[in-house]
């Protein structure tokens, strides 16, 4: 641990917190920032949100605990605070007894999480620690906002590393002070550190120092303690160059973004993509569209190489290519000149009985909805009170239309563009042993109601 002023051993004696009026801090001008932002993002939210601080006890969340502390008592919010124990020091436990100390004293609510790194998963110590506390955060219950105590220098750092890796322009963005998306706050990213150890010294803040921060092995360390010094010496303000750089390349992703939903208005239907339409656009606005449809779809961005092949295979193969390229989760697949991102997962067997209720779950996901209308869907006055629901077997014939022949429910399947994937889902529905629904396709002939007669409309939901 260390005091505002000087570094103790991480076995000494915790220090004695000296309370803080809140009218001492609110004339600080860190407290003056922090509350007009605070002010600004919870004006939208309910009455009085829930507020998440991400407490390490290190220098960073403790100034930001007692400047939200004390913002508490002026603003409309409830403050609680979570610790994510991660097991890796051997001072770990005394970290989460000084947490939950400094949030006795400040009366606000404490979790401690613990979590078990999986060091074997190919992430690395940092990646796999940094997503871990991330998951814990995020799933605490009845939270509005999640906060974190980043600040200039760790926005630097990011940029840094996101540049040795290759990042492209959503990367160098770098971390954003408000990530809509996840509902996450960081209200102090452009704060330089040296700011927050200056207020810590003033108010007699006390804080925890992880001994891991000064290894170098880790990249991050490397960039701080190695490389940021050189520049620092060379390159004045170069901390706050770097992160004005960061808000740059947030702007021109947030044009990006832009371009591409502007993009997938035009060639994406149903979170399909139209190939025609796609090979008409040069191959940055196609890449730049594949990543912000991959994203859509809870996916991470593919290395710049992998982009490029996957470009390269939707616009070159043959019509009646087959296409499945493994997404993470999901595979990319590729029919009648569309391409469709799908779940990898085996349709399995069904055969329910709808007895009257209002759906339907089925076994591979997806569900049936039944609704009573007039004039159209199966006709009621058939007496359908137990309907068979199952998938195809092979073979099976349908005849929706009294004006054209029987045909085989492939050639109906094909005739309406259904994918092959798909039709190893669909639901078939029989009364008395004959086909008499398929949804996308229709009733069967003599089956439908009409004029004023009660129907039963049955919808897939996939």
């Amino acid at each position: 641990m260390a005091s505002s002023k000087k570094p103790h051993q991480q076995n000494s004696a915790f220090l004695k917190h000296q309370a803080i009026s809140s009218s001492d801090l609110s004339a600080h001008p860190l407290s003056v920032q922090l509350n007009q932002f605070l002010t600004h993002q919870l004006q939208t939210r309910r009455s009085k949100p829930n507020l998440l601080l991400a407490l390490s006890g290190g220098l960073d969340s403790m100034v930001l605990l007692h400047l939200l502390a004390a913002a508490s008592a002026k603003l409309p919010f409830q403050l609680h605070a979570m610790h994510v124990h991660h097991g890796l020091s051997p001072n770990a436990d005394s970290w989460a007894e000084f947490c939950q100390l400094q949030c006795q004293q400040l009366n606000v609510p404490l979790q401690v999480v613990h979590v078990q790194l999986n060091i074997n998963n190919g992430l690395g110590v940092e990646a796999e620690a940094r997503a871990l506390r991330y998951q814990a955060l995020f799933a605490a219950q009845n939270i509005d906002f999640v906060m974190t105590a980043h600040h200039q220098d760790d926005q630097a750092e990011t940029l840094l590393l996101q540049l040795f890796r290759g990042a492209g322009v959503k990367g160098l963005a770098s971390m954003a002070a408000v990530d809509t998306g996840r509902n996450l706050l960081r209200p102090l990213l452009n704060v330089p550190r040296q700011t927050l150890q200056d207020y810590a010294v003033q108010h007699e803040i006390t804080w925890c120092e992880d001994e891991s921060n000064d290894n170098t092995q880790y990249d991050r360390n490397f960039v701080r303690h190695a490389l940021m010094p050189v520049l620092e010496a060379r390159f004045e303000g170069v901390k706050t160059v770097l992160a004005r750089t960061a808000s740059h390349m947030a702007e021109a992703n947030d044009l990006l973004e832009t371009l591409a939903a502007q993009d997938a208005e035009a060639v994406l239907e149903d979170n399909t993509l139209c190939l025609e339409g796609l090979a008409k656009l040069s191959l940055p606005r196609i890449k730049n569209l594949l990543r912000w449809w991959f994203a859509q779809n809870g996916l991470s961005m593919p290395a710049a190489d992998y982009l490029n092949e996957i470009a390269a295979q939707l616009l070159n193969a043959k019509k009646d290519a087959d296409l499945n390229l493994v997404m993470q989760h999901l595979i990319l697949r590729k029919y009648q000149q569309r391409a469709y991102l799908c779940e990898d997962k085996p349709a399995a067997a069904f055969d329910l009985v709808w007895d009257g209720e209002p759906f339907l779950d089925l076994p591979s996901g997806g569900r049936l909805v039944f609704n009573q209308v007039l004039g159209k869907g199966l006709s009621l006055k058939l007496g359908m009170t137990k309907l068979r629901i199952t998938n195809r077997d092979g073979g099976e014939r349908f005849k929706p239309n009294p004006l054209r022949p029987t045909r085989t429910l492939k050639y109906l399947l094909q005739e309406i563009n259904m994918p092959p994937w798909k039709r190893q889902y669909l639901p078939l529905i029989y009364w008395e042993d004959k086909l008499a629904c398929v949804p996308g396709i229709g009733i069967a002939y003599g089956l439908e109601a009409s004029g004023d007669e009660a129907g039963l409309e049955i919808i897939w939901q996939e």
